[in-house]
């Protein structure tokens, strides 16, 4: 990845940046192939859910997370139903990063959500960036908790999260799972892979058994590489970090 130095002010600004300044890199771990079905899924709609709250605090960060698939599908139990037949069944391609979502963030952990009402995502949307996050019921949830706070246009906040994901180059993740890692030794293998990005950039997350799930870039308003604050990091450096090959 590449971050370039112009930017833009405020939520629509940096959107707009994203879409102007960022350039697509050649990926190493995404979809070796994706083919969207003829029928794509109809989200239902998503509201804010039990002890939930909206808030619509300022953005003055994002983060970008990216979920490792190999690692989602091996806890599954019916890949061929509905819910995670297009990501985890192999009929529709193969997935190793995809995205969770682009985030708004604060200086706290209590993050902007739900800043909007959000109604379906037009299927033209969904059709078209299913290859970046593969589930439609995800895409509208990343929409209604996230995207409002950033943008009113749902096209507009799922075009810079592409940009965006498409800027990312990944690490040899068969060579990762091969052998024993940490948080730390995950950390150095995205900066390596990225220039302009430092290890303090990325957080990590692991499951309760040491998988590998998700790593974060931290962005800052301008949506370049910034520092992640404690919050934002995850897992320390030392945390043992076993990895789900790609399939």
């Amino acid at each position: 990845m590449r971050w370039h130095k112009r930017a833009g002010k405020g939520a629509a600004r940096a959107l707009c940046a994203a879409l102007l300044i960022l350039c697509p890199a050649t990926a190493l771990a995404q979809a070796k192939s994706c083919v969207v079905p003829d029928r794509t899924p109809v989200p239902r709609l998503e509201k804010p859910g039990r002890g939930e709250k909206v808030r619509k605090t300022p953005i003055t960060s994002y983060l970008l997370a990216l979920s490792w698939s190999p690692q989602h599908c091996a806890g599954v139990r019916n890949p061929k139903g509905a819910r995670d037949r297009f990501q985890c069944s192999g009929d529709y391609g193969r997935f190793g990063w995809v995205l969770h979502g682009l985030w708004p963030e604060t200086d706290h952990p209590g993050y902007p959500q739900w800043c909007r009402p959000a109604k379906t995502v037009p299927q033209p949307v969904l059709r078209r960036h299913l290859c970046m996050t593969p589930s439609a019921q995800l895409l509208q949830h990343e929409w209604a908790k996230h995207g409002t706070c950033m943008s009113p246009n749902p096209a507009a906040y799922f075009r810079a999260s592409q940009i965006l994901f498409d800027a990312v180059k990944f690490p040899d993740m068969k060579k990762l799972s091969a052998h024993p890692q940490t948080a730390g030794s995950i950390r150095a293998a995205f900066a390596a892979a990225n220039e302009g990005i430092g290890p303090a950039m990325i957080g990590v997350t692991v499951d309760g058994q040491g998988w590998l799930k998700e790593v974060r870039l931290c962005l800052g308003a301008r949506m370049r590489p910034q520092r992640c604050k404690p919050f934002q990091a995850g897992a320390g450096d030392r945390r043992r970090v076993r990895v789900r090959p790609p399939v």
